[in-house]
């Protein structure tokens, strides 16, 4: 019984994916519409998401599935099921509450401030255009979060396709609303000559609001757990929201114990991510810089040993008193700025020196934990000629 039930599922998804290919293949869409309609009563999120993965897995560029983001809006606008509403969405201040909150915000922002001026003509016409156009691109807040926040939860769950296909058609909408912006900002421009690129441009802004409430936010829900979601709630306010932050802030009102996942044997957890031990010493001494760390005791614990080496740092200095590695005349001042950063009085020091053909910036940071405490001293130095010497822009590799 199983294996009819899978080979059932087998033909469901060869049926779309033979739809899209013919689309994609120049099929006439309104009869492939009318064959979708005839074998598909309606269509849920996974098979969507399955489908994607499926055809980039057999080799079609995700550029050439972004073209097709349109077609798939049009023919699955009235047959996605709506079978994974969650009531995380339902939940205020909730990271997938929010997404859906924003879509409704642009829906709203496109039909009043922005679709009744292409009708009309003169500066007014154009200036309130104008008005909505900035307001709008505030949305490339809401595509940021979803690519950074949420599609790396996606991406480890091995579900790449949705994702990639989004971003690009994100990418899209940027760059053809920078061009509209642009257009707007010419002395002569009339409503008539921007009009077209207006529409086409908040059309894919409302197919992609189709694309994510009916697609991407009932993935999230079934694929993300709590805890990625708490990491995507504290994370968002760096990246911001579109036109209005949240009212209401979300927070876990569950019993379910919230775990940190255990560090991987033979690696360094950090606050974000972990690496092996060999991959951290190996990412410290390929910094273009001297790192030495003297702890709180006043002690030379660690010195980062790369290429571009400043001043001479021999191993014997691990574990010598830092007071017994400057010269007596220099002590004192060692002695005020690790005193200084004990007491909360500075968090760091600089110095800048020519040193032989060098220019050499030499800054000390006071080390503290999240409680505050002082655990020690970080020396940074860097030869910074090279950057002074820095002119113009430079926006293209070396070949």
């Amino acid at each position: 019984m199983s294996e009819l039930i899978d080979n059932q599922k087998k033909q469901r998804r060869d049926q779309l994916r033979r739809l899209i290919r013919e689309l994609h293949e120049g099929r006439d869409k309104a009869s492939v519409e009318k064959d979708f309609k005839d074998h598909f009563g309606e269509v849920d999120t996974s098979e969507i998401a399955d489908l994607e993965q499926a055809l980039i897995r057999e080799g079609l560029p995700v550029e050439e599935i972004q073209k097709l983001c349109d077609v798939h809006a049009s023919i699955m606008g009235t047959n996605v099921s709506d079978l994974h509403k969650h009531d995380a969405e339902q939940q205020a201040g909730h990271p997938l509450h929010v997404l859906k909150t924003e879509n409704t915000r642009a829906e709203k922002l496109l039909d009043e401030e922005i679709d009744p001026y292409l009708t009309q003509e003169g500066n007014m016409a154009l200036l309130m255009l104008r008005v909505g156009m900035d307001r709008l691109k505030e949305i490339e807040k809401h595509y940021a979060r979803k690519e950074t926040l949420f599609f790396p939860y996606l991406e480890k769950k091995g579900i790449t396709g949705p994702p990639q296909v989004m971003w690009g058609v994100d990418d899209e909408i940027r760059t053809e609303m920078k061009a509209v912006r642009t257009l707007l900002d010419h002395p002569d421009v009339t409503v008539a000559e921007v009009n077209d690129r207006v529409k086409a441009v908040t059309q894919k802004v409302r197919d992609m609001v189709f694309k994510e409430n009916n697609i991407l936010i009932p993935l999230l829900a079934e694929e993300l757990n709590l805890y990625n979601f708490i990491q995507i709630a504290e994370a968002s306010d760096e990246i911001g929201y579109f036109l209005e932050a949240p009212e209401d802030s979300w927070r876990a009102d569950t019993e379910e114990e919230i775990t940190v996942e255990d560090t991987t044997p033979g690696t360094v957890r950090f606050d974000a991510g972990e690496l092996e031990g060999h991959v951290v010493n190996a990412i410290m001494n390929t910094l273009p810089l001297d790192l030495t760390f003297v702890d709180a005791n006043g002690y030379v614990r660690y010195f980062t040993q790369g290429e571009e080496r400043i001043f001479e740092r021999p191993i014997t200095i691990l574990g010598r008193h830092v007071n017994m590695c400057h010269p007596p005349a220099s002590v004192h001042v060692v002695e005020t700025i690790v005193e200084n950063f004990k007491t909360g009085k500075k968090d760091h020091e600089d110095f800048w020196i020519q040193f032989r053909d060098r220019f050499v910036h030499i800054r000390y940071f006071a080390v503290r934990d999240k409680d505050e405490t002082y655990l020690g001293t970080l020396e940074m130095t860097q030869d910074i000629k090279p950057i002074r010497e820095l002119e113009g822009e430079k926006r293209l590799m070396d070949k």
